[in-house]
């Protein structure tokens, strides 16, 4: 068998290619950051895939040694360290895009389901000093990151590795700024979006002209907060406000399309493509009467032939805008198609048996889980996400893809971010965001909002619930989901 080349496995660096910023800047550490996330990313996968002493894994560990050593050269230290969604090299925040998305994930990952929250490379490291910190990194033993730290710790002391100090997560007051500004700017992108959408689909129902370069910028600034913190902008799906539903529906199905056409590796323009798409899924509801289209009682079948036929009145809507030819040829497809299921059934009735595009999959998933668990005129009661979840994975009828729901639920967790919890010690709960270890996908990042004797809190503990103690259990659990209202709760008050 020939043996596979270098290159193929080992994330290629362009220090050598690219000029680089000047040394001691943010600039300098950023440029040398990415690179020592793509160095340290391919000897973590090279030494999973092959023995050590197998000449890739140590061309690997020779590219990680000698880029640590210019990063310590250039800049006087290297500290490694992973704070939420955020990787910090020398306390300088490294930038997270397409290109290294795959690379900052597992990274991430890696160090969480290890309880790694700094590592600091206090002197030049062997290859056996990398061999064996990385070995261990991929194998932690333990139950929960706190003993998986610990364990961590002392097997390092015992191999007799000591030019690696690591450190459990801290925040540190600079991260809490990043964190509160990054929350801020998620709240006016996701604040502009509805407006911008009310803007166009009132202008559209009165038949003017909408601004398309306005919610383009709209679009844009989506796809850069996905991809900058995609966290804070899901979070924000939970207001599902009932009095703009029609609006915030579209840039929450926007949002959960771009986060889903994240994990399912699409290109930057793809995601702007999506992303519009996304927002003008419901165009076609601009036609629709207001009395038919908010009316709180049950449908007439002539009322219901008039909800139906928003899909392809969407599409008309897009051919008659101005600026019809800025808009993607995908974005009429999906208007007319994400009511469809997989067999092509659904509505509007098919003229033709074909396939749905992939656009459409993806946007009938983030639509059909934010309508269930949205409150609407005819919807006062919305269903819970996790049981919504549930449905749309189990339920074949639903006529989903069954591999977008997979990743939807990868996405958000078995327990979606807003899912109202109660815990084993009484404690009732917000689901914040998904856990970023995989192992412990059933126990999220949760916000307490109410202590056991039921005194409400606000804004809330952030709590990891797969915290556990000195005894190895865990703190706390999840017994049940439950309905907010009932306890005077509302979940989006929490995400604002």
């Amino acid at each position: 068998m020939n043996r596979p080349s270098s290159s193929r496995l080992t994330p290629r660096t362009t220090m050598s290619t690219q000029a680089m910023p000047e040394r001691g800047g943010e600039g300098y550490v950023r440029a040398i950051g990415r690179n020592f996330m793509l160095a340290m990313y391919g000897a973590l996968r090279n030494i999973r895939m092959y023995p050590v002493e197998n000449p890739v894994v140590q061309h690997a560990l020779e590219e990680l040694t000698t880029i640590c050593e210019e990063l310590r050269e250039g800049d006087g230290d290297v500290e490694f360290r992973v704070s939420g969604e955020f990787i910090f090299l020398n306390s300088t925040r490294l930038r997270l895009d397409l290109d290294n998305y795959n690379s900052f994930s597992y990274l991430l990952a890696q160090c969480r389901g290890s309880g790694v929250g700094v590592l600091h490379v206090r002197a030049k490291p062997a290859p056996r000093d990398w061999t064996v910190f990385l070995s261990f990194l991929l194998a932690p033993q333990g139950d929960g990151p706190a003993e998986r730290f610990e364990q961590l710790q002392r097997r390092l002391e015992a191999t007799g590795v000591t030019v690696f100090e690591v450190a459990p997560p801290v925040v540190s007051e600079d991260e809490q700024k990043d964190r509160s500004q990054a929350k801020e700017m998620a709240k006016r992108t996701y604040a502009q979006s509805v407006t911008a959408t009310r803007d166009v689909m009132n202008s559209v129902r009165m038949g003017q002209s909408p601004n398309i370069k306005k919610i383009k910028r709209v679009v844009q600034g989506i796809v850069d907060q996905i991809l900058s913190d995609e966290a804070s902008l899901i979070g924000l799906t939970t207001i599902r406000d009932y009095d703009d539903y029609t609006f915030a529906h579209s840039v929450n199905v926007c949002i959960f399309g771009v986060a889903l056409g994240r994990r399912l590796g699409l290109s930057r323009l793809q995601l702007y493509d999506i992303g519009l798409a996304a927002l003008f899924h419901d165009i076609g509801k601009s036609r629709v009467p207001l009395d038919v289209l908010n009316k709180p009682d049950l449908l007439s079948d002539e009322e219901w032939r008039v909800i139906a036929a928003h899909p392809w009145l969407g599409v008309l809507a897009l051919f008659q805008l101005k600026e019809q030819q800025e808009f993607p040829y995908r974005s009429m497809v999906t208007a007319y198609e994400h009511h469809m299921k997989r067999d092509v059934t659904g509505y509007p009735r098919s003229l033709r048996t074909k396939a749905i595009g992939f656009y459409s999959k993806i946007i009938a998933v983030a639509d059909g889980f934010d309508a269930a668990t949205s409150r609407r005129s005819y919807q006062t009661e919305p269903m819970n996400p996790a049981a919504v979840l549930a449905e749309m994975r189990d339920n074949a009828r639903r006529g989903m893809d069954p591999v977008i729901v997979k990743a939807f639920v990868n996405l958000l967790g078995i327990y979606p971010v807003g899912t109202f919890v109660v815990l084993d010690t009484f404690e009732l709960a917000i689901v914040h965001s998904a856990n970023p270890d995989p192992q412990m996908v059933s126990r999220p990042l949760v916000l307490i909002v109410s202590d056991d004797l039921g005194n409400v809190q606000h804004p809330g503990e952030l709590v990891d619930l797969a915290e556990s103690d000195a005894s190895g259990n865990f703190r706390r659990t999840i017994i049940k989901t439950a309905d907010a209202d009932r306890y005077g709760i509302r979940v989006g008050d929490y995400f604002i």
